[in-house]
């Protein structure tokens, strides 16, 4: 079942085939909105709730999990403009109280290049995976399911992670850290003298009009409309599923705590990468991308940049939070962006991840090779 937004032209029959034929067992439904040349599209499919039958909401509620980044280092940079920070000031000042080395700067955490270990888990220096705090993944993702409602401080994930080796030194590799965004999200608290909440909204939500949009700290709900999450797994010889749609978001921080839609996500990544948020200069700076391990992927200042096999650029992030997944992409000038939002079944195991590749790839294709943009 597709549902399309009462308001927009119910055209693009290529893409409402695109979104049927993406839902099954795992990926149970899909939100979409496309903004482009030609106007607005959103459209939804498949099914809200295990046990329903309607189609998600295209304004569907969403844990946005890593898409937080990018809202994240918008505010960042928005701070950088109004004075109150440098890009290249060491970090540790901002940060009393906690131990980071002082070669650390705030581009540094932006860009995943600090070397801190990622509090969710990280590589060792053999490569093999070391145990960080209880997340919806791994070994300790029971542990995750039976707290999912207890509240964690930002300064204590930090400080957990600022006890562990940190990976390399600052500034001569990339490694992915939640870390970084929970120290950024710190600082911003300490710089402004008010929440990451509060400053998200002065320049961010409310100047772009974002309605469904916010942090919800240690909440654990999710404003309606919303499609469920869910989280598998195998006790006694019997399948569990459980609804983790609401749970406590703390224990993620502003490595991926914030919820938005469809529609906002992509007016926030248009004026982003359009130029109506931040100064040119700052956004040139977002996007100039460090070099990473992904084939043909580079990262910014919490954006990710991909280089198509035709040549063409593409800004985006993703984020996937305990049963939910988020896209984001866009042209480098903001005029064509795509964002959904899934509910899944997930596990420790993160089986739904391959499904979710596919997703991004199919949505990609439809959206930015030319077959779904003509009027």
């Amino acid at each position: 079942m597709t549902a399309t937004h009462p308001t927009w032209t119910a055209t693009r029959p290529h893409l409402r085939t695109v979104l049927d034929d993406l839902v099954d067992d795992r990926i149970l439904g899909v939100s979409l909105h496309v903004h482009d040349t030609s106007g607005e599209w959103a459209a939804s499919a498949g099914r809200a709730a295990l046990d329903g039958t309607a189609a998600p909401s295209v304004d569907t509620r969403t844990r946005i999990g890593s898409n937080t980044k990018t809202f994240t280092a918008a505010l960042v940079l928005l701070l950088v403009h109004e004075g109150r920070l440098g890009l290249d000031d060491p970090a540790a000042p901002h940060l009393p109280g906690l131990d980071l080395d002082p070669r650390v700067t705030v581009r540094m955490l932006l860009q995943h290049t600090s070397g801190v270990f990622n509090f969710t888990g990280d590589a060792d220096a053999d490569g093999a995976f070391e145990q960080g705090m209880p997340s919806n993944y791994g070994p300790a993702a029971r542990e995750w399911l039976a707290a999912r409602f207890e509240t964690h401080r930002p300064e204590d994930l930090a400080r957990f992670a600022l006890a562990r080796t940190a990976r390399f030194e600052p500034g001569t590799r990339w490694s992915y850290s939640n870390t970084n965004y929970v120290l950024l999200r710190l600082i911003v608290e300490n710089v402004t003298g008010r929440t990451l909440g509060e400053e998200m909204r002065r320049l961010v939500i409310d100047p772009l009009g974002l309605s469904g949009t916010s942090v919800p700290d240690a909440s654990p709900d999710l404003p309606e409309p919303y499609a469920r999450a869910y989280f598998r797994y195998e006790e006694d010889g019997q399948e569990q599923t459980v609804d983790v749609s609401r749970h406590n978001p703390s224990w993620i921080s502003t490595g991926g705590d914030m919820i938005s839609t469809p529609h906002d996500a992509a007016t926030f990544f248009s004026a982003l990468l359009g130029g109506r948020l931040l100064p040119a200069d700052l956004v040139a700076q977002m996007c100039d991308p460090f070099p990473t391990p992904i084939p043909d992927m580079g990262y910014g200042l919490g954006v990710f940049v991909q280089e198509l096999a035709d040549g063409r650029t593409l800004v985006t992030h993703n984020g996937g939070m305990a049963g939910y997944a988020t896209l984001m992409y866009g042209t480098p000038d903001g005029s064509t962006t795509m964002s959904a939002a899934l509910n899944c079944v997930d596990d420790a195991e993160m089986s739904v991840q391959g499904a979710f590749q596919k997703v991004q790839q199919v949505l990609v294709d439809a959206v930015f090779q030319g077959e779904a943009i003509a009027p």
